[in-house]
């Protein structure tokens, strides 16, 4: 077996025009993310540049840059390793999220159109669509979209930054509790939806904060065996 543990054909080989370092970045970045590569495993450069089709050097220059940014930790004579977590960790970065998000939903409810409720509406139904075929993969991708349409419709570029800095961790801790939050995690975003709607902006604020702290509450009592 591969030290990666990766599926025989799950990373598609990346096309060579365009600047390589960053998309070898980022393909490892979304392996993480998404926990196909899984905290605490073993990164072997020339196992990660076959799958890619690539040489090491641009797969070492993503993993130095992964190290920078805490994705990856570089231990000495052992080599590269899916950073893990801690539940502090964790806790901090989740509840930063729900500060972001409670006031996203806020201006989102006093801002969104019947066009940009629409959109989160069919997010939705997509979303429970999704859990309905037990496609924990997708229901993942349609939960950052539904959060991050939410984030366009409130119309503050630098609360979207901000938000764009935390995504991809959120998303990271999200992965291993999308199956034990399910359906309910969609039943609460229609109710979002519907305080968006009605413009109620306490409502949407108090239901995007309880929304949040759920997903949190839900990472630190997840099945980790």
């Amino acid at each position: 077996m591969l030290s990666t543990g990766l599926p025989q054909g799950a990373v598609p080989r990346l096309e060579r025009p365009g600047p390589l370092r960053e998309r070898v970045y980022e393909a490892l970045l979304e392996l993480i993310t998404t926990r196909a590569l899984r905290p605490g495993q073993h990164l072997v450069e020339s196992e990660l540049a076959g799958h890619l089709g690539v040489s090491r050097q641009p797969v070492r220059e993503a993993l130095q840059r992964l190290n920078t940014e805490g994705w990856v930790d570089l231990r000495p004579a052992q080599g590269a390793f899916v950073h893990e977590p801690t539940e502090e960790e964790a806790d901090q970065l989740l509840t930063v999220r729900t500060l972001l998000e409670a006031e996203a939903a806020r201006l989102a409810a006093a801002h969104a159109d019947s066009a940009g409720v629409a959109a989160l509406e069919e997010l939705c139904a997509e979303g429970e669509q999704a859990v309905a075929a037990e496609d924990v993969d997708r229901a993942v991708a349609l939960n950052a979209a539904f959060h991050s349409k939410v984030m366009e419709l409130a119309g503050n570029t630098v609360l979207a930054g901000l938000a764009a800095q935390v995504d991809r961790r959120v998303r990271w801790y999200y992965t291993p509790v999308a199956r034990q939050r399910g359906g309910q995690s969609w039943v609460e975003h229609r109710e979002l939806i519907a305080a968006i709607d009605a413009r109620d902006e306490q409502r949407a604020t108090r239901l995007m904060r309880e929304h949040t702290e759920h997903t949190r509450r839900s990472y630190h009592e997840r099945d980790t065996a």
